[in-house]
């Protein structure tokens, strides 16, 4: 079973390619807590496609939280003769889990008071 599911703040701001017709890919850079004695954050690359792509990328930016549910892809290539390899998350859905940076929030106690 390839399933991956993961909560953390976007490293970077997406990057949408357009790779044909109706084809488009967004990536960005997950930073992911870890938890325990040895804390810090794990860095992984998602990408998400099409419909999803152009929503990430009219509505994230660097530091938006997010959750992630997806699958691994690995893939190599040759890079001045040495063989390198990365892994990826492939997105089938991101939600997102707070507003926009600019977003002006109403505290509770001073939306109650005013209704």
């Amino acid at each position: 079973m390839n399933s991956v599911a993961l909560i953390g703040n976007l490293a970077t701001d997406v990057e949408l390619r357009e790779l044909g017709p109706d084809k488009k890919v967004a990536s960005f850079l997950l930073a992911v807590n870890r938890a325990g004695k040895d804390a810090g954050a794990d860095f992984v690359q998602v990408c998400a496609w099409d419909r999803q792509a152009e929503t990430c990328a009219d509505y994230l930016a660097r530091g938006r939280r997010v959750a992630v549910d997806g699958y691994l892809r690995s893939h190599s290539w040759e890079d001045e003769g040495k063989r390198r390899t990365a892994v990826e998350v492939v997105a089938r859905g991101v939600q997102f889990l707070d507003g926009p940076r600019n977003e002006e929030v109403t505290p509770f106690e001073e939306a109650a008071a005013t209704t």
